[in-house]
């Protein structure tokens, strides 16, 4: 192997390392919180330093969570493939890229962006990383529900790196995330409640069975249906935003109703499937319907 070609693998493994898909989805609603919460388009330096920053303390997180569960995702199909657990990366290697990606992204919003979302963001990573990751995940099933905080907070802080403040309206977004995440990762579950079982993780599935687990979801699932109409409720939002909502919920809850009522591993997969677009898609119109209001 030639030594470019040997400098691509090893950026690939530490890359899979930070989770891109998972950092993805948090930079973008971060990024979504810092065009929410001005009028206009917000400053540049803001945006492209905080969302740099918030991009590699997510990536640290990421890497500690596949740190701290190595021998987890061995036993696991779901995350076998990931470099720690095929032996691509050691230890030593994970932890020094989540510190100085880490410790990099903390300076970066710090000095260019604020330190008020410094602060926010430090406290995310280490809900994650060790309170959800290190505490609740291998404690309790009801995991996800208190170590969803953690996933909540990027429209907060975008909020945050562009005004230097959290109102009411960037807390809103973190109430929908965080009601979001459990009928989400419920989805998920259900469908790989072996590799929870054989891992010896208490994951609703396994504590508390397949029926209590899809009442659970529909119960969530209408829960944020109603919690995404809030926007419109403080005129947060426009009608655009309120359509999109309905449209969007109304479709989620159907699939949460049908797992409850005819469930199957491939109406489970395809429900975690919808509910990422399902976010995407909601931040989105809000954004739209943030910018159709000006007009």
């Amino acid at each position: 192997m030639t030594t470019a070609a040997y400098a691509q693998l090893r950026a690939r493994q530490f890359f899979a390392l930070a989770k891109p898909r998972v950092v993805s989805l948090i930079v973008f609603t971060a990024v979504i919180g810092m065009f929410l919460a001005v009028p206009g388009i917000p400053p540049a330096g803001p945006v492209v330093f905080g969302t740099l920053g918030i991009a590699l303390v997510a990536g640290a997180a990421a890497a500690i969570n596949c740190l701290v569960e190595q021998n987890i995702d061995r036993l696991m199909r779901r995350t076998s493939w990931r470099p720690l657990p095929q032996g691509q990366l050691s230890s030593g290697e994970t932890l020094a890229f989540a510190a100085i990606f880490g410790g990099a992204g903390l300076v970066i919003l710090y000095l260019l962006v604020n330190p008020l979302t410094m602060w926010l963001t430090l406290g995310t990573f280490v809900g994650y990383a060790i309170i959800y990751t290190v505490v609740l995940k291998p404690a309790t099933p009801q995991n996800i529900v208190i170590g969803g905080a953690s996933g909540a907070m990027p429209p907060v802080l975008g909020w945050a790196a562009v005004t230097g403040h959290v109102p009411a309206e960037a807390l809103l977004l973190f109430l929908i995330i965080f009601v979001w995440t459990p009928p989400h990762f419920w989805a998920l579950a259900l469908y790989r409640r072996d590799d929870y079982a054989n891992a010896r993780l208490p994951m609703l599935p396994v504590t508390h069975g397949m029926r209590y687990t899809q009442s659970m979801v529909v119960l969530y699932t209408v829960a944020l249906a109603a919690v995404t109409l809030l926007p419109y409720t403080v005129r947060m939002s426009g009608l655009f935003y309120l359509a999109s909502a309905l449209v969007l919920g109304g479709i989620f809850v159907g699939y949460a109703l049908r797992l409850r009522v005819m469930y199957s591993d491939a109406l489970a997969r395809t429900t975690f499937r919808y509910s990422i677009v399902y976010l995407a898609a909601l931040f989105s119109a809000l954004l739209v319907d943030h910018y159709l209001r000006l007009l």
